[in-house]
């Protein structure tokens, strides 16, 4: 028998405001998190029949504890979803969400299913990157990877010593921008954060409406941080994501089940790729995975007019347009900031790019197509690019953006 492949669209997203790793949600549940986000992103598109979702994808990188035991099934169960639906749960580490997107969207389009939910959260506050991890001792012992490949902020400093004109002045610029661009448009990044109970013990319950991470800082008092992975080194934290909490969700449907419910349509996804490198510079995974990206769509890196790339350090992502021939400063590029200014809970982020993305594209309809793009621990990256379901067929591409 012969099969059409269907279009695949993101309707809708949503997150928690992002915490500090024992910040605000210290002594909140991280499956909590996930099932507030759930329940939100019902209310929000009533004409969604719970009934009609056929699949939970909820990805964590940590998977023990409140973040275990398949977690897409029993945050479906505890958000009120029938007992018919059911989910399972995903790792890829940062890119944890952006793969249960792709993973649910194959689905979609391949027809096992028509509507789907999909996202991602972490609480590096309960589990800390690499809890519970035996790692196999061969992968040292037989040199298949450098011991900086399992350190994530070594890994930043080795690519600084691969691209040496990458320094940490520029690093810190462009965390500086960062900073800025999210204070400039922290009323529309709103839109899409939902409001989080929290619980302490000594405080009691409190409500968490805004990102807890973000904060203003200088040129002067970035340069007198700490670089706490090499002497004199040039990775610090404020030019890197920190360690966060919080999680993310989506809808995922076929464009024509979108248009049967009457669901807002935010992007059309056009190609996906996955991509592995050397993990001792993973920060270059989103190269390849892009270039993968593009070839399997026709395009080229001049037909995209919109990026939100993963900030889990500033250079890989300076790397990133290095490549590509993007200025440090293109406007194109993370309008409202990134994770150094908001936070990156590891397995959440993705849908966060996407949330992002979306409403770039609502307010720029001469715009058709954009990337979300990520690089993720142990040497990969990955690459989405969408299309603007709201392109009037004006200019697409990157004039006045290119170096």
């Amino acid at each position: 028998m012969s099969r059409t492949v269907r279009e695949v669209v993101f309707v809708d997203g949503v997150r928690t405001p992002f915490g500090k790793s024992g910040g605000m949600y210290a002594e909140t549940r991280a499956d909590d998190l996930v099932i507030r986000c759930i329940r939100q992103l019902l209310r929000r598109n009533p004409n969604l029949p719970p009934e009609q979702i056929e699949e939970v994808a909820i990805a964590a990188t940590t998977q023990i504890g409140d973040q275990g035991l398949t977690l897409g099934r029993t945050a479906a169960l505890l958000a009120g979803l029938p007992k018919t639906v059911p989910g399972f749960s995903i790792d890829r580490m940062c890119a944890g969400a952006m793969t249960a997107v792709t993973s649910v969207a194959s689905g979609i389009g391949f027809g096992a299913y028509d509507v789907a939910l999909a996202g991602g959260v972490e609480h590096m506050g309960r589990h800390p990157m690499g809890e519970g991890v035996d790692p196999n001792p061969r992968i040292l012992s037989e040199k298949i990877v450098d011991p900086s490949a399992l350190v994530m902020g070594a890994t930043a400093e080795n690519l600084h010593d691969r691209y040496p004109h990458i320094s940490k002045e520029r690093a810190d610029a462009f965390a500086l921008a960062s900073q800025q661009r999210y204070a400039k448009h922290a009323d529309e990044i709103a839109a899409d954060l939902v409001s989080m109970n929290t619980r302490s013990v000594e405080q009691g319950w409190g409500l968490a409406t805004a990102d807890e991470p973000p904060r203003e800082t200088s040129m002067e008092k970035l340069a007198g941080l700490k670089t706490p992975f090499r002497p004199h080194g040039r990775v610090t934290a404020g030019n890197s994501a920190g360690l966060n909490d919080g999680a993310t969700a989506c809808i995922v449907t076929a464009e024509d089940v979108a248009e049967e419910l009457d669901l807002s349509v935010g992007m059309r996804m056009v190609s996906y790729g996955f991509a592995g490198v050397d993990p001792e510079v993973m920060g270059v995974g989103p190269i390849p995975s892009t270039e993968k990206a593009l070839s399997k769509a026709g395009l080229s890196i001049d037909d995209i007019g919109l990026f939100e790339l993963n900030e889990a350090f500033a250079v890989q992502v300076l790397a990133f347009l290095d490549h590509f021939g993007i200025a440090d400063d293109d406007a194109r590029v993370n309008p409202w900031g990134g994770a150094i200014a908001v936070g990156h809970p590891l397995a959440s982020s993705g849908v966060r790019l996407m949330n992002q993305l979306s409403r770039h594209f609502a307010a720029n309809p001469h715009v058709r197509y954009g990337v979300t793009a990520m690089c993720i621990g142990i040497g990969m990256g990955g690459t989405i690019i969408w299309e603007n379901p709201a392109y009037n067929g004006g200019t697409t591409g990157s004039e006045g953006g290119r170096k």
